[in-house]
């Protein structure tokens, strides 16, 4: 009798042990035991909505050749702690005129990269108009890495979005590394707004060795801490930016490093923009070892006048920016454009370190103000 109830005891705990699909919870004698999650493949022109059905299900989430659905959202928010994402093949999206995302992933420990040869195409070409985000066709925000923590995203290939990339947001200990963003294909057909990487809110993210061809920002650090930009190659956009600053909910930049980048045929090189009459704060921003070439409008910009997207020509002091080092920024511009331009506010920029700065080419700016001990303009 008791050795009867020992060999079914074992056939039961093999049997859930070796029970790849989603189980729920099994008892056995009062003990708990969790089947492990599946490893699951979608595909096609169902595999989005099957995939946001089962993601809570599936330890690893492979998406193959994934058609998603027009005006719907690649919804990956919730994972369970540890999933890993794989895209696999083409990854397309269906058209319409709305808000996005496109995708959206949320969770800790999550893992999302592409396999070899994989590509995430926007198809951005059928919305561009010039406008981007200010007007004509409402087009979609590509991908939100929102309230991800002690999670990474590599080698993601992206195709043309309608606007903006990565939005990253509420994110702890985020790194992001071999992404490749190639929106090319917008500087003859309308392509407008594509900013590569916004962050907003969040503590440590680290974006290495980003490849980006785009119409906007290859960065943009609207607020947060200890964020990592390095060996990034940014072409075509508007520069690496912080800001601009000022406005939100969060107007707080502490904690920026630069390092090891290449700029060359953007608007700008080297910014740094607040928002005029905002309040806040820049501090501990440093950009360093930064090589320059084709830039078009300001090698380094930092300016405290930004009101509605545009400058105004009067900085205010509601947003100082302190505790600035610029090292080690190098390379050209255009004939007609501006080495350097510093337009502080007195006395809210302060505590500056400026040492190996070598633009060369353009003009020399005659409206620099409120510039800090050893910076010069």
């Amino acid at each position: 009798m008791a050795s009867s109830f020992k060999l079914g005891l074992i056939a039961l705990l093999g049997a859930a042990a070796v029970n790849a699909a989603p189980a729920a919870e099994a008892n056995v004698l009062g003990t708990s035991l969790l089947a492990p999650r599946a490893s699951c493949t979608f595909s096609g022109t169902t595999g989005a909505a099957a995939a946001i059905k089962s993601k809570t299900s599936c330890s690893t989430i492979t998406l193959s050749n994934v058609v998603v659905p027009a005006g719907t959202t690649l919804d990956l928010t919730g994972l369970k702690t540890g999933t890993t994402v794989i895209f696999e093949g083409t990854t397309t999206f269906d058209y319409k005129e709305w808000e996005g995302p496109l995708i959206s992933v949320s969770g800790t420990s999550i893992t999302v990269q592409g396999a070899a040869g994989a590509q995430l195409n926007g198809d951005g070409a059928r919305w561009w108009d010039g406008k981007g985000g200010n007007g004509g066709k409402k087009k979609p925000k590509f991908f939100n890495a929102h309230s991800l923590t002690n999670s990474k995203i590599e080698n993601i290939y992206i195709k043309n979005s309608p606007v903006q990339v990565f939005s990253i947001n509420g994110a702890k200990e985020l790194t992001l590394s071999g992404i490749t963003i190639d929106n090319a294909d917008g500087d003859s057909q309308g392509g407008h707004n594509t900013d590569a990487f916004d962050v907003g809110s969040s503590d440590g993210v680290y974006i290495t060795s980003p490849i980006v061809h785009n119409q906007d920002d290859c960065l943009a650090v609207n607020s947060g801490t200890n964020v990592h930009f390095t060996g990034a190659q940014c072409t075509g956009g508007h520069g690496i930016s912080i800001g601009s600053v000022g406005g939100r909910s969060d107007n707080v930049v502490n904690g920026v490093t630069v390092e090891n980048c290449t700029i060359k045929n953007s608007q700008n090189g080297v910014r740094i923009k607040t928002v005029y009459g905002a309040t806040g704060s820049v501090k501990g921003v440093t950009y360093k070892d930064i090589t320059l070439s084709g830039i078009t409008k300001y090698g380094i910009v930092i300016e405290q006048d930004y009101k509605n997207g545009s400058p105004t020509g009067t900085p205010t002091n509601g947003v100082p920016i302190t505790g600035l080092t610029i090292d080690n920024v190098h390379g050209s511009v255009s004939s007609s454009a501006t080495d350097t331009y510093i337009l502080c506010a007195s006395g809210a920029c302060s505590n500056w370190s400026w040492s190996g700065v070598a633009i060369t080419g353009g003009e020399t700016s005659k409206k620099c103000t409120g510039i800090p001990s050893g910076a010069s303009c």
